[in-house]
């Protein structure tokens, strides 16, 4: 049997989908939600505890309290600052170990957890790049690895070779929304979303889901790569379903280092 897990969770869906994965395997799981950013009525059934984003001396406290032998976290965390964090004792000890960059957009998660919901190679739905889109995908991927090694973001939008936004502390749906005015005539651009050189696997992984899509195609882009076997796929057969529907293409790619 595997070890009570405590999950620290953010917004999003990730958090309720770690907590059904360890349903599904019969773990035991305590959640410690974060005020503001997780919704509390997601975890009807769950045995929680919740805290400021500053007070992770008391979380772990509590996660301690709970029994809990692994931890992970999980979910969108929006970047704090530090008088945001108004952080006690511990959590000051915690976050100069781990780094306040650790809390990015796209949020932390368990990759070992949640390995069936990491994305596989190659195109998923119904649309596949043309040459085009295939060119601004490498281009996107050029720039990606730059932002990433200067711990910047993880995502690009690229049109016709042109590259219209990287992402920065505004996070992927503002990025998007930025390129969607940017736009250029003609084919529209390609968002692109990998995991930043380097970086610890089990946490920051980027994350698409079915408001990916949404926002995407509101964009007026056409298509989306990330990264294979790192990016995350929240809700898979939805965003598949929505992309096919928006005339989308979605496909997983392998990233050299």
């Amino acid at each position: 049997m595997p070890p009570k897990l405590g999950i620290l969770a953010g917004g999003g869906e990730l958090p309720v989908r770690l907590v059904a994965a360890c349903h599904e395997q019969g773990r035991e799981v305590f959640l410690l939600g974060l005020e503001g950013h997780a919704n509390p009525a997601d975890f009807p059934q769950v045995d929680q505890a919740w805290i400021r984003l500053g007070e992770a001396g008391r979380g772990f406290e509590i996660l301690h309290e709970k029994n809990c032998v692994e931890v992970v976290m999980a979910g969108p965390v929006r970047r704090p600052s530090l008088r945001e964090l108004r952080p006690d004792w511990r959590t000051v000890r915690f976050f100069s170990r781990i780094g306040v960059k650790a809390l990015g957009d796209d949020g932390l998660l368990a990759h070992s957890i949640l390995g069936d919901l990491l994305a596989a190679e190659g195109v998923w739905g119904r649309h596949r790049p043309d040459k085009q889109a295939e060119a601004d995908i490498a281009r996107g991927l050029e720039v990606a690895k730059g932002i990433g090694l200067l711990d910047v973001g993880q995502s690009v939008v690229v049109q016709q070779g042109i590259v219209l936004g990287v992402e920065a502390v505004e996070g992927t749906d503002a990025l998007i929304a930025r390129c969607g005015i940017l736009k250029r005539d003609g084919e529209g651009g390609v968002l692109v979303k990998i995991a930043k050189p380097g970086q610890e696997r089990r946490a920051d992984l980027p994350t698409i889901g079915p408001q990916t899509i949404a926002s995407c195609a509101a964009a007026g882009l056409r298509g989306i790569a990330v990264e294979a076997g790192s990016a995350i796929v929240v809700n898979r057969d939805a965003v598949i379903a929505a992309a096919d529907q928006a005339g989308l293409f979605l496909c997983g790619v392998r990233v050299d280092l």
